[in-house]
This record gives structure tokens, sequence and C-alpha cells, in this order.
């Protein structure tokens, strides 16, 4: 049975001729102009990567950039730390500096100035020469006087309470001059308490010798020109003092102002090696601005047969006369006569 939908031959072979024809939606694209948007394409794409690569390279510089500022934002900060330091470290090297001239300088009689060394050295040799030809010019060789008895008061007084008079005495100057040649030549820095720990030179000791075996432990001597330097001298007259007579010695200062003091009682710790325990009114120092406060408390350590040692500053302007009863004291006299105001 035949279809009746199939088609005539001519109708068939018409169709073979006639142009397919496509949808509205499918692009119509011929082979250069799919290569043309292939290089538009590629051009485009070129483009992009350039602009990645401008953008990646913006970012390193500005990365860099910033990491820069930041190294030398922190390096300008180390610098100025490390400037802050060498000046810290300049001001710590002058302090070290200067303490260290304050302990050359500070009780030590290595510290003592070649000049000033001389001229002390200068004024005892002239005046030793000069007392020795008035002595010779009123010596008369025919006809010596007898020499004046001292009489048995002042004799009292000046030493029968501490054995500088009499015959007992030659022991105890030279057992003086022994601690006088120990300070000087062998200094013990680490020594036991009450004994000068302190370096001692012949300017020291020419004074300290003066006071004991020429004024008898009574008298003043000519100041060393500070404070420092009349506590060294202290220091040694307290230390042969505590030789001779053990605990029996205490040391009385007397000075008008509390500063003046804590200069005397530092000194005396370093020089001595003692503590603040030993000072006091019972102690082995007492400290005193006022004449008659320490005129009563030698009294009483005479009553109980101990032994005061007075030590009068060099700024007192004036002394109690009744501190010159006592049998030793040392006076420190200021170095111009016209600011000296002792009253005897």
């Amino acid at each position: 049975m035949t279809s009746d939908f199939s088609a005539p031959p001519e109708l068939a072979s018409d169709s073979l001729d006639t142009p397919v024809e496509t949808s509205p939606g499918t692009p119509d694209f011929s082979l250069e102009e799919l290569l043309q948007r292939k290089q538009t394409l590629l051009a485009e794409i070129a483009d992009l990567q350039t602009q990645k690569q401008d953008l990646q390279s913006a970012q390193l510089q500005a990365f860099q950039s910033q990491l820069r500022g930041f190294l030398e934002a922190g390096t300008q900060e180390l610098e100025q730390r490390r400037q802050s330091l060498e000046k810290e470290i300049e001001r710590l090297e002058r302090r070290q500096e200067r303490i260290q001239q304050e302990m050359r300088t500070t009780f030590a009689g290595a510290s003592q100035e070649l000049a000033i060394r001389l001229q002390g050295f200068k004024e005892y040799l002239v005046g030793s020469l000069q007392d020795l030809a008035s002595a010779a010019d009123q010596l008369d060789w025919e006809s010596a006087p007898a020499p004046t008895p001292v009489p048995e008061m002042m004799q009292e007084s000046a030493g029968a309470k501490t054995g500088f008079a009499g015959a007992a005495f030659g022991e105890q100057k030279r057992q003086i001059l022994a601690l006088l040649e120990r300070y000087r030549t062998r200094p013990d820095y680490y020594g036991p308490p009450w004994q000068l720990r302190r370096t001692f030179e012949p300017i020291h000791a020419e004074r300290v010798q003066d006071w004991f075996l020429s004024q008898g432990g009574r008298g003043a001597i000519k100041t060393l020109g500070s404070r420092l330097q009349n506590i060294l001298v202290g220091s040694a007259v307290i230390s042969i003092l505590s030789d001779l007579y053990g605990d029996r010695a205490r040391a009385l200062i007397l000075a008008n102002t509390p500063e003046r003091l804590g200069e005397w009682r530092r000194g005396l710790q370093d020089c001595l090696g003692i503590s603040r325990s030993d000072f006091g009114p019972e102690r082995g120092v007492a400290l005193f601005e006022s004449p008659d406060a320490l005129i009563q408390r030698a009294e009483r350590l005479e009553d109980d047969q101990q032994v005061p040692l007075i030590l009068i500053d060099e700024a007192e302007e004036q002394v109690d006369l009744g501190l010159l009863r006592f049998p030793l004291w040392l006076a420190f006299a200021p170095d111009s006569p016209a600011s000296s105001g002792y009253f005897y």
C-alpha cells in the first residue's frame, strides 16, 4: 500500500538545492570573524595581564615603601635610644670620676696635693729654723739658768689622769710613735673597729705627734684645710687613745650645727670602721652642739674613771673656758688669723 505523504520526485530534488535556514538564536560567524574575535580576546588577555603586573608592582612598591618607613622609624628610635644610653653612660662615667676624685681626696693622705704638702713642710721647716735661731741667740753659754720647776697643780691637770706626765710617759711615748709609724707606712684598711683604716701621711703624723708630745694632749692645731682632713687627724688621736686606754677612752665632738656633726659621724665611721651603734651618750663617741652639755658629760665620765677626749670643730668661733680644764682636748684652728675667734 502506497503512503499518501510521499513527495513527488520533482519536489524532492528541488529541496536539496534550497539553502537551510538557521534559527534566529544561532550566531552566524565566518572563519575570519572568529579569528579576529580570537585576536581581540588574546589582546584583552594580554592587557589584563599587563594591568595585573602593574597592579602587583604598585602593591609591591607600596609594601616596600611602607616597610622602609617602618625600618626607618625603628632605626630612628634605636638611634635615639643609643644616644640616650650614651648620654647616660657619659653621666655615669663623670659620676664615677667624681666619686673616684672624692675617694682620692677624702680621708686619704695620698690625695693631699703636692703644693699643699710642700707648703706645709716649708712652713714647718722655716718655723723650726726660726725657733732654733731664736733659741741660739737667747742661750747663755756661761751661766745657764736652772730650769724653772713646773708647779705641782699644773702637772696634775696636764697629766695625772692620762699618764702624759711623769716617768711612766716614756713607754707611752714609744707606743705613740710606733702607732703613728704603723699608720703612715702600713695602713690596714680592714683592721678591727677603732683602729685607723685610712692612709696617713707625714703631715697628719706631724700634727698628731706634736699634739701628743709637745702639747701634752691639750691644745689647738692648724686646720688641714678641710673638715674631712681634720676628721682624719681626730680619728688617729681616737685610735691611739683607744689603744692606750681601751674602752675607757671616750670621744666628745663639739660642732655648732647638725650638718657638721653629721660629717663628723660619717667621717669617724669611715676612718675607724665603727657603726651608728657606737655613737651616743653612753657609747664611744658622743656628738654635742652645746658646750654646756659636753662639759656635763665630760665631768660624769671623769667621775666614772673614764678618759674623755674633746674634739672642737674648726667652725666654732668661741671656745668655752670650761672645756680647757679637762686633760685632753683638741681644737682645730682656722687658716686665716682674721677669722679665728678662739678665746682662751
